[in-house]
Formats: C-alpha cells, structure tokens, sequence
C-alpha cells in the first residue's frame, strides 16, 4: 500500500511538474538581434521629427514656445516607452555614441543606428512638409532652426546646445544604461527633460539637442545657415555626458576609476 501511495505520489508530482514547465525561450534570431532595432530607430526617429517640425511649422504664436516643448517633451517619452525593449530608444546619435560608450550598445550597431536615425530625420521632415501648407512651411523653414542670425550670440548658442544634451543624456545614461539608478519611469523623465530644456533656452539656440532633428528639415528646406552649431553642441554634450558617467557617477561595472 505504501508502495503504491509513492509511485501515485511520483506520478502526481510529474504531471505537475510538466505542465507547470515552460517551454525554453529561443535566442533572438538575426532580424530581432540586428534589422528589428534598426528598424525601430528608423521609425521612431521618422515619427518623432514629424510630429516635432509640424509643431512648429503649425505653431501658434500666442502659444510661444511651449506648444514645441510639449510636443517635442511628449513625443519622446511615448516613443520611448514604445520601443525601448526593441532598440533602446534612441532617436538621437549623441545618445547612441554616449550608450556605446558607457557599455549599452554593441559596436556593430552604431553604424546602422546613425543611418536609421538621420534617414528617420529626412523621412519625418518630408512627411510634414506634405501635410503643412506651403506659406507656414517657407515661414518657419520647414522647421529647420532659423533662429540664429548674422550677430546673433554663437557662443551662447553652442553653450547652450552641449550643457542641454548634456543634461538630458545624463538623464538617459543614468535612467536607462547604470544598474545602480535604472528606473522604469525613463521614457517620462527624458520627456520631462526635453520640456524644460526648451522652455528654457528655446530663444536661446532653439534647443535641438539632436542633430537628426536639425539634419531632415535643413536637407528639406536647404536651409543650412549655422547648422553647424546643431552638430558640434549635441554630440559634444553627449560625450561629455558619457565622461560624466563613466568617470563619476556610474555604478562599479560602468565606471572606469575609483572602484
């Protein structure tokens, strides 16, 4: 009897057992691994240059500048969200060489992540120079930042345009890539992040922060006056934002010194 009362046991605890078991999970194959995240970049980069230029493009003036900032601000933490368990959500090439750096990114896919995102940028800037009329296209340049001028402050500009990438890759560095402060409410601080930025230094430079933004309205526009400014600011933010975190203020498997 006992006998029986075990291997009924046995047999019991097997049955349990295998339909509890879950199948194993296959590794990534070579589209979600390398063409998937490319592809998301693209999209996300083409969706968010769209929305950004046709908020200005459409601006109203009594609105100023905090009809950009929130569409710009929101734009990212929903695209963001969206996408970020398919390629980190970058959107942005300061972001993408800052997350290599600090370890959150394979070197064979920041190539392929800075074409997507300023082909994304040609693609968003096209969409909404079809969907906006031509009058509010020309007047605001496609919404290519116009905003500097001969005698303008350049300085002050690029200033601006490096300590302002710099915050919001920060932000990104120690929100998305650093164990130690990871935090699931990234996709609403960055957004958060790029709202201030804008309403605080958009008179000042206009506040790009991302060349792939200022790269598809200039191509669409060919408008390429002080463009310049909106290629050295970000990417020199966005490395000096890489430093801060590997040098100072990243985790022990991030940081470089001082362990």
């Amino acid at each position: 009897m006992a006998d029986e009362q075990m291997e009924m046991a046995e047999v019991g605890s097997t049955l349990v057992t295998s339909e509890s078991r879950l199948p194993p999970a296959k590794p990534p194959n070579m589209f979600e691994r390398v063409f998937q995240p490319c592809l998301a970049e693209l999209v996300g980069t083409t969706f968010f240059v769209f929305i950004g230029c046709v908020s200005v493009i459409e601006n109203v003036e009594s609105a100023g500048r905090l009809q950009p900032a929130l569409v710009h601000g929101l734009a990212v933490a929903v695209m963001v969200a969206c996408m970020a368990e398919i390629s980190g959500s970058h959107f942005n090439p300061p972001f993408t060489l800052a997350v290599y750096l600090c370890g959150g990114l394979e070197r064979n896919l920041v190539l392929p992540y800075l074409a997507c995102q300023l082909g994304g940028g040609v693609l968003g800037a096209a969409m909404a120079k079809l969907m906006t009329s031509r009058e509010k296209y020309n007047k605001a340049h496609g919404a290519a930042f116009a905003l500097l001028q001969s005698g303008s402050p350049i300085g002050g500009a690029v200033f601006g345009e490096i300590s302002m990438t710099c915050l919001v890759t920060t932000v990104v560095l120690l929100g998305a890539v650093n164990t130690k402060t990871r935090s699931p409410l990234v996709p609403f601080m960055v957004g958060c992040t790029v709202i201030i930025n804008i309403l605080a230094g958009g008179d000042v430079s206009g506040c790009c922060l991302n060349p792939a933004r200022a790269f598809g309205p200039a191509v669409m526009s060919n408008y390429w006056s002080y463009h310049w400014v909106y290629w050295l600011g970000p990417i020199a933010g966005g490395l000096i934002a890489a430093a801060l975190v590997r040098l100072i203020l990243g985790d022990r498997n991030t940081r470089l010194i001082l362990k």
